[in-house]
């Protein structure tokens, strides 16, 4: 993956640890690994991102579904220590009828059995649409997570422009303000990466629908706006849009014109 982000003319990536809509992982290459964190350096890579599989829960209501979040983000943590110093993104879950504050715990507990003080992964809660029992999609749920981990200095957020905008907050014409609430709640520097997506719903719908960039509600203009703000624009920028290789690499040289635009 690091050769094809070289030929778009990326200089990070996000990679999933298993089978997105499963679970099931490849055997460990270590020599692959190595050969990753050797390319990385050498074409100067900001750090990358891995994503957990969408079917992790760690706040599920039944105790199998909590013990497969707990048994893959132990294994993925440990096989990211041969990609040191990068990040771990993962959904924080959904409550299923349990309750916010219930899902917080929940989430909050599996981290504390995780991290370990000597792990280089910085671990990150993204941020969420809010749709059904979704925990995530108000800062101050990600805030409480935060405030419950033992040791938040192995924490951050992903920062989904897609999710924040279906979850509500107004980055299109209030991008600064959003940012402040952001800063006010949780801090901005926990802030560790962004998912730059553009939506296919208005602002407040909860429906996380990815769009590419420019073709959904927040636009050209929104995106020209995040990606210049000094909040924001030193982080790894993933896209997850809806597009092949070529449509990325489209895309990155439209984001690159527009950061760099008077």
């Amino acid at each position: 993956m690091g050769k094809a982000a070289l030929t778009i003319q990326a200089d990070t990536f996000q990679f999933f640890t298993r089978n997105p809509r499963g679970g099931a992982v490849r055997t460990l290459d270590t020599e692959d690994m190595a050969a990753l964190v050797h390319l990385q350096k050498e074409a100067g890579f900001v750090p990358l991102v891995a994503h957990a599989p969408y079917t992790l829960n760690a706040c599920g209501a039944e105790s199998r579904v909590r013990e497969f979040a707990r048994e893959a983000m132990h294994e993925d943590l440990k096989r990211l220590e041969h990609l040191p110093g990068n990040l771990y993104n993962f959904h924080p879950g959904s409550h299923v009828g349990q309750g916010i504050a219930r899902g917080v715990e929940l989430i909050a507990e599996l981290l504390n059995e995780l991290l370990d003080g000597v792990q280089s992964t910085t671990v990150l809660l993204e941020t969420m649409a809010g749709k059904g029992s979704e925990v995530g999609g108000r800062f101050e749920e990600l805030r409480d997570i935060l405030g419950m981990v033992r040791q938040p200095e192995k924490m951050g957020v992903c920062f989904d422009t897609c999710h924040v905008h279906d979850a509500g907050y107004d980055i299109v014409q209030d991008l600064e303000g959003v940012l402040s609430e952001f800063d006010r709640v949780i801090g901005l520097d926990k802030l560790k990466a962004v998912h730059l997506n553009d939506s296919k719903n208005p602002s407040g719908s909860r429906r996380d629908r990815h769009e590419v960039i420019g073709g959904g509600y927040i636009g050209l203009e929104g995106m020209e706006r995040i990606v210049k703000h000094p909040a924001l624009s030193a982080l790894p920028f993933i896209l997850e849009t809806p597009n092949e290789l070529s449509g990325y690499a489209a895309e990155i040289n439209l984001l690159r014109r527009l950061a760099a635009a008077e």
